[in-house]
């Protein structure tokens, strides 16, 4: 949704470096731009199924008033849980996973997990797409959290990396798969350029 200017909770992120590069490289050819790395365990790593990030997602669905009541600062689940607020939280998950234990773990609420999405969108397929899903007030500081690592590689000369690219099949055409998009990348390519 964010790609119709829809606010999210989702940070777009690929597992593939040479999608980040070429995503570094596509805009502002004139100006230096940098791939952003984000690196953590495994075990961090959702699914787009899984009960953590069911429980972030399913935030959206409640009223912005309910969020703000709900009380963090117990380490008890099962007080946490009885909350009002927790509970309407509750039903909306149970409504998309009717098995769903019902017991959330309050950390999960509040952090930053990386989700693999489900590859039947072929443009998440071909950017090798993930997302970074952030909680109630989370946020993911510029130096990373601890579970969060975040490094910086700047990216100079974009003109010469986008055609280093484009010789990999890294392009226009295989990172958004689209026909508008293949037709577009192969008249740019085979125009005719003046003497």
């Amino acid at each position: 949704m964010q790609h119709y200017s829809l606010p999210t909770r989702l940070l777009d992120i690929t597992s593939n470096p040479l999608i980040a590069l070429y995503f570094a490289c596509k805009s502002n050819l004139d100006h230096d731009g940098e791939v952003v790395v984000f690196a953590m365990d495994r075990t961090q790593i959702k699914y787009f199924d899984s009960d953590t990030a069911s429980c972030i997602a399913n935030l959206t669905r409640l009223p912005q008033n309910s969020k703000d009541d709900i009380d963090y600062s117990s380490n008890d689940v099962r007080k946490f849980n009885r909350q009002t607020a927790v509970k309407q939280l509750l039903h909306f998950i149970k409504e998309e996973k009717p098995f769903f234990e019902g017991r959330i773990d309050p950390r999960h609420l509040r952090s930053v997990v990386c989700v693999k999405g489900k590859h039947t969108n072929n443009r998440i397929a071909f950017q090798s797409g993930a997302f970074l899903l952030f909680g109630h007030d989370a946020t993911l500081d510029e130096s990373g959290t601890p579970e969060i690592a975040v490094q910086r590689i700047a990216v100079v000369n974009k003109r010469s990396v986008i055609k280093q690219l484009d010789k990999l099949n890294i392009n226009e055409s295989t990172v958004f798969p689209y026909i508008e998009n293949s037709a577009k990348y192969i008249a740019q390519k085979f125009a005719f350029k003046e003497a």
